[in-house]
């Protein structure tokens, strides 16, 4: 007797269509929080020089020395401003998507652990709004290599953003620097799930050159890349027991509102036709079927368990136990 199986029933797998839909709505929240998160300037200059001299009195002012290498060496500066402006626009929709269609066992929980650092990212930008280095008076010693370096590219001296449309980002949201936040999950993800060793050692690499690029292109303060690095931490300890009560409540809206399952196709093989006994499809008959057939249809109509009488001309003593049936073994 086959007992019922008690292991937990397996999630479908997401739908490329939910899943990009999903996204998409993401990060137009996220984009719009940012506009709506715009905080006094005043406060977010104030938030940054509180941040540059806790660095100073900890001696972990980083930003200087780099801020200074990227203006005096356009090789380094020039590219650097490119990975600020676009890496994070391409690495992670690339991992994400490897993701789906490489590793299904853990693309729900990276994409919920990305999904909720980001929104807390955007509460940090909310909270705390800071100026980043780049738009600090010129006598705290930083450049604004965007600025510096602008008709290299296609950002203006606003922000990283195109030309003509730096008003439609916010330029205090640095704390925390998601930047870094971003690559680090795509950092995590190819070190512990790709095979080539190559890609792995890009995983090492990347979150580690994104920090160098965010400090020397002034953009951020090293406390903003290591509250990152926090709030992808947290992320990642709540993206379980969020994808938990994700599914707790699909169940209860489920049971709550049962899908109307589609009728169950008919498991006969002629699909609703008449077949006789030995006929697999009907027009092809097998040798049994066509002997069956043959028999009068008198003999259907005896009682169970009494023997169909020998047809004519059959060989004597055939009776009960069939034509066929030697005399010795009735």
């Amino acid at each position: 007797m086959q007992h019922a199986s008690t292991s937990p029933e397996a999630r479908p797998r997401p739908r490329w269509w939910t899943e990009l839909s999903l996204l998409v709505l993401m990060y137009a929240a996220y984009s719009g929080g940012r506009l709506v998160a715009r905080g006094d300037v005043s406060t977010a200059v104030d938030n940054g020089l509180a941040i540059l001299r806790l660095e100073k009195a900890f001696h972990l002012n980083a930003e200087h020395p780099l801020n200074r290498l990227l203006t005096a060496h356009p090789s380094i500066g020039i590219p650097s401003d490119f990975a600020y402006a676009s890496l994070h626009y391409l690495v992670t929709p690339i991992v994400l998507v490897w993701l789906f269609r490489r590793r299904q066992e853990v693309y729900r929980r990276a994409r919920t652990w990305l999904m909720t650092s980001t929104m807390l990212g955007l509460i940090g930008f909310t909270l705390m709004p800071t100026c980043p280095p780049r738009l600090l008076e010129a006598k705290y010693g930083f450049v604004d290599t965007m600025a510096q370096y602008s008709s290299y590219g296609w950002w203006g001296a606003e922000a990283s953003a195109p030309r003509g449309m730096g008003g439609m980002t916010n330029q205090y949201a640095a704390m925390p620097s998601l930047h870094v936040g971003w690559s680090l999950w795509c950092g995590i993800l190819l070190w512990r799930h790709c095979r080539n060793p190559y890609l792995r050692a890009l995983g090492i690499a990347y979150p580690l050159i994104t920090t160098f690029v965010v400090m020397g292109t002034a953009n951020h303060y090293l406390l903003d890349a290591v509250a990152g690095a926090a709030v992808m931490g947290v992320g990642a300890l709540l993206a379980r027991p969020l994808m938990r009560l994700a599914d707790r409540v699909k169940d209860r809206v489920g049971t709550r509102f049962p899908q109307i399952a589609p009728p169950a196709k008919s498991p006969v093989v002629s699909a609703g036709c008449n077949t006789s006994a030995g006929e697999r499809i009907p027009g092809q008959r097998t040798s049994s079927a066509d002997s069956t057939d043959a028999a009068s249809p008198a003999d259907a109509d005896l009682p169970a368990g009494r023997a169909s009488r020998a047809a004519p001309g059959a060989p004597a003593g055939a009776g009960a136990a069939g034509g066929d049936t030697p005399a010795a073994a009735r």
